[in-house]
């Protein structure tokens, strides 16, 4: 067998694969604690429970196994100045009611993505796929749920990275290759996705979509290696960048994490044993399945009737990164990310805030609902009472008329609601997550003057923002971050606010304590754990805008992740 880059695990000892491998282990790496048993044909398996080496099956053309059933929906986004996920996956092996459970968990995790969700289940070796533009409740109805039955299946929501969404990239993705058919929903983004892209079309591969996924099956469908898991694995030997992954086959469920563990990826069971992994806790709680652990950072988990086995992905491992605007802003308050709960890292943020920029208020309020936590956090260190000064309507769709005679502040008052009777009158700390381009910073501020409040002070439960983001985060061009060209007086100055503040970078360090190194901090520090090629690597963008049918100047694709000149016109010409 040709040396690949794979080590196999115990299951008593699953965070031994941490450690790096022995110089002599050349060809096939081995935890050192397995080295003593016989390397059978391809590896030795240990796992929770013993079994062979694969063996292949007969399998299914990929005519004959794919179903798509797509309902189009036209959804446009105002921009709420936030970085956006692009998305959360979820995988359920071993259930009845798998398409099921899938559809339950992806409301759970809807924050990470609003513009396009999907299933894909397995029955009777045969992958079954519905996808659609919306929220979760408007893709999926009992009809649609009724065409996807089966033990196994793994979902996805997804955010666009594009001013405008296309169905044609909404997740999981299914394909054929020669030994049968593979679905596959992915969390993150690929900093080489373009020269991997153009390598392959340069070989004759035919894309179907502007997405970084589908570099991922191309690898794979042209990978020699056998079992179907060490296509993954070989697949996973040449991108870079971000990844929790996870993949079905007829028999099988397979998670994938990145080396650095940028995304969070967790694993749990339910009660008849069925495997779980999703993007957070939130979405195991809801459908009753106990938390077991994270999928470790370049861990493989291959999942079917057999057991669960833990492979090493990488010879070499790295530092973890972790992506921690995950505790900021992202994640659900009442869930467990890299192994800290959400809640608890957000009060903390606020009582640093307080603890390192006090100032004399009457009252703390929140920006909700993301800032809620951290908001609570300031009061109680304060000692100041906390209060709704600012109501979020919850039912604001994607698209809305806005009014002939055009009203300030429109689309924040929206979305936000100043109480008076908390406000007018009343110095007054407002506790946000962020600030990103300033606008929203500054819409806010002048609503709450306008609802009597005498002073405003705003408080930012994150560092400056002054990078953008390669790993998949919706962000801006450094050029649009306000915080990038601008210092603290000036922001403050720009938002009108009384006095600003935001968490600082070596607080938040300390607070981290012994697990801060596995944290990344690009966008706070422009370092990147893995460096982009360069900047046009968002210019995926471009493909979608194109490939939609966007009328319009490029420059204004929302975002301007485009650079000027021939050269991204050169890009548009090979994403079109």
């Amino acid at each position: 067998m040709a040396a690949t880059r794979v080590a196999s695990f115990s299951s008593v000892t699953e965070k031994s694969f941490l450690s790096s491998p022995t110089p002599s282990q050349s060809a096939v790496y081995l935890n050192p604690k397995t080295l003593s048993k016989p390397l059978i044909d391809q590896f030795p398996t240990i796992s929770h429970t013993r079994k062979t080496p694969f063996a292949l099956s007969a399998r299914n053309p990929i005519a004959d196994v794919i179903r798509s059933d797509p309902e189009p929906n036209s959804a446009d986004d105002d921009d709420d100045d936030k970085p956006r996920e692009e998305c959360g996956v979820v995988g359920i092996y071993g259930d009845p009611e798998a398409s099921r459970l899938c559809y339950l968990a992806l409301h759970a995790l809807q924050h990470r993505g609003q513009e396009g969700a999907g299933i894909v289940s397995v029955e009777n070796r045969v992958l079954k796929s519905v996808t659609g533009m919306g929220l979760v409740s408007e893709v999926f109805d009992e009809s649609k749920l009724m065409q996807l039955p089966g033990s196994s299946a793994i979902g996805h929501v997804r955010y666009s990275t594009a001013g405008s969404s296309m169905l044609k990239n909404v997740q999981p993705f299914v394909a054929g290759y020669k030994f049968g058919s593979v679905g596959v929903a992915h969390n993150g983004n690929l900093v080489n996705y373009r020269a991997l892209r153009a390598e392959l079309e340069g070989n004759g591969s035919i894309f179907n979509t502007t997405s970084d996924t589908e570099v991922v099956l191309h690898l794979m469908a042209i990978s020699k290696q056998r079992p179907f898991f060490l296509r993954i694995v070989e697949a996973c030997e040449k991108i870079q960048g971000a990844y929790s992954m996870v993949f079905v086959t007829e028999d099988k469920l397979v998670a994938v994490r990145d080396p650095h563990g940028f995304r969070p990826l967790v694993m749990g069971r339910k009660s008849n044993r069925a495997v779980v992994f999703a993007s957070e806790t939130c979405a195991l709680d809801l459908i009753e399945a106990k938390y077991e652990r994270e999928v470790e950072p370049g861990e493989v988990l291959v999942v079917d009737d057999e057991g669960v086995q833990s492979f090493c992905l990488m010879e070499h491992h790295a530092q973890p990164k972790s992506c921690i605007f995950e505790h900021i802003y992202f994640a659900l308050p009442n869930s467990v990310v890299f192994g800290r709960s959400v809640y608890e890292s957000r009060r903390v943020f606020g009582e640093i805030l307080a603890t390192e920029a006090p100032v004399e208020c009457d009252v703390v309020i929140a920006v909700p609902d993301s800032g809620v936590v951290a908001a609570i956090g300031y009061a109680g260190k304060a000692g100041v009472p906390f209060q709704q000064g600012l109501i979020r309507s919850h039912y604001v769709g994607r698209t809305f008329i806005e009014p002939s005679q055009k009203i300030r502040d429109f689309g924040v008052k929206l979305k936000l609601a100043p109480v008076k009777a908390v406000l007018e009158g009343k110095r007054v700390v407002v506790v946000d997550d962020s600030i990103v381009r300033g606008t929203t910073s500054t819409k806010i501020v002048r609503l709450l003057r306008d609802a009597g409040a005498t002073e405003v002070h705003m408080r930012i439960a994150s560092p400056p923002i002054i990078g953008s983001c390669y790993y998949g985060v919706d962000t801006p061009s450094k050029k649009e971050l306000i915080s990038s060209s601008k210092q603290v007086d000036e922001v403050c100055d720009y938002i009108g606010a009384d006095s600003l503040a935001f968490l600082p970078l070596d607080s938040l360090h300390k607070m981290l304590g012994k697990d801060a190194p596995n944290f990344c901090y690009a966008c706070f520090s422009g370092n990147y754990p893995v460096e982009p090629v360069d900047e046009t690597d968002k210019i995926k963008r471009v493909g979608d805008f194109v490939d939609d049918g966007v009328s319009g100047d490029l420059d204004s694709i929302n975002g301007g992740w485009l650079s000027t000149g021939k050269s991204a016109l050169a890009e548009v010409g090979k994403s079109s």
